[in-house]
């Protein structure tokens, strides 16, 4: 399965972002700007009866009570009508808050009683004395109904602005806490960047540690990590050692010197097929680390990289014995592991040292119980 696109990621994290940013600012706008309308409706109850004032109830029956008398003011049920009307008008209108706060309801008060006691009576209600009673408690409940209806009004108005006013304070809060959210998700980022970075510049500074800089093969501390990476694995090791090394730089100088063991390493890689891990031990030897069930014998293995060598004939002017390049190989098989790995090493370089005391330019492979000799060397 192959890992997500780093980009696609991000941009998944951003777009989640951003959609729940602007869904948050979508709302708070839909409260500031459609919201506020219904509230001032509500509060304003403009031709809602369930909304109006006491006054404009009394100033109604009153008109309705007058309207009664003025069509028949010698019937005795409209003068029942008009009575039970004042009585509803003169409820309404006598409460404490018209008493302590507007100074024409006691009087008008007054004229309803009396007028009042007059219907009673039943007599002397003409069209003037009906103004004379009714005019002024009219005109003290359309008083009051509009000072009432002003002060609702400037309370109605104070609560939508202070409305307003925290919805601008919520919508300002959520723009900063958006940009916020974008500034965090942008730190993290960058901070998610600079350890991606850091990351990498650590494995290749870890890889540069585990190669040679000379030869581009691996070094010593990637032969031991190799083996160690694959415990109870079968393997073989070969040392590699270039044979009168010291007088060749001697020689030719240690530029030629360096040619050589760039050259060798490719070398030796060609001449394993590829099947081999080649490292650098230090100056002049060389490690190839191989799968015993790769297919080819130790021995046969130590014999191509010889006839191979020895087929390049790469020149030698320092070799006391011939004048090309030679190589002397130890090679010995273990099971991978710490201790493992330590017995095929030791095995290797005694190999290793036993055809150097025979002269060099040979090698010895020990696979398992056998050893296996070459040209007599042993």
């Amino acid at each position: 399965m192959t890992a997500r696109p780093s980009w696609r990621r991000h941009a998944g994290w951003l777009w989640l972002s951003l959609m729940s940013f602007t869904t948050l600012l979508i709302l708070i706008t839909y409260e500031t700007r459609w919201v506020y309308p219904e509230i001032h409706a509500y509060f304003s109850q403009t031709g809602n009866l369930t909304g109006q004032q006491l006054a404009t109830r009394s100033r109604q029956y009153l008109q309705e009570g007058l309207g009664s008398l003025l069509e028949a003011p010698d019937s005795d049920a409209a003068r029942q009508e008009a009575g039970f009307r004042l009585e509803l008008a003169y409820s309404l209108f006598d409460i404490g808050l018209y008493r302590r706060e507007y100074a024409c309801t006691e009087p008008s008060l007054a004229e309803l009683d009396a007028l009042a006691d007059r219907l009673e009576i039943g007599g002397g209600l003409t069209p003037a004395t009906l103004n004379d009673h009714l005019l002024g408690p009219i005109r003290c409940l359309t008083e009051i109904e509009m000072d009432q209806l002003e002060r609702r009004s400037a309370v109605t108005t104070a609560f939508v602005e202070e409305t307003r006013r925290h919805q601008g304070v919520v919508l300002g809060g959520s723009l900063v806490i958006f940009l916020m959210g974008l500034v965090f998700w942008w730190m993290h980022e960058r901070q998610r960047r600079q350890a991606e970075r850091a990351t990498r510049e650590s494995l290749r500074w870890m890889a540069r540690a585990l190669r040679d800089p000379l030869t581009g093969v691996g070094n010593r501390s990637a032969l031991h990590q190799d083996v160690m990476a694959q415990p109870g694995k079968p393997m073989s090791l070969m040392l590699i050692d270039i044979d009168y090394f010291k007088q060749y730089n001697d020689t030719l100088g240690h530029p030629d010197g360096d040619q050589l063991l760039r050259e060798l390493a490719l070398l030796i890689d060609t001449s394993l097929a590829g099947q081999a891990r080649l490292y650098r031990m230090g100056g002049d030897e060389f490690a190839a680390l191989l799968l015993r069930d790769d297919g080819g014998g130790l021995a046969e293995r130590c014999a191509t990289l010889t006839a191979r060598v020895r087929e390049a004939a790469m020149a030698h002017p320092g070799h006391p014995y011939r004048r090309t390049v030679t190589l002397s190989i130890g090679a010995a098989c273990f099971v991978a592991g710490e201790a493992g790995f330590a017995s095929g090493y030791a095995a290797a370089d005694r190999a290793l040292y036993r055809v150097k005391e025979q002269g060099r330019d040979g090698w010895l492979a020990s696979e398992g119980a056998d050893t296996v000799e070459e040209n007599g060397k042993v």
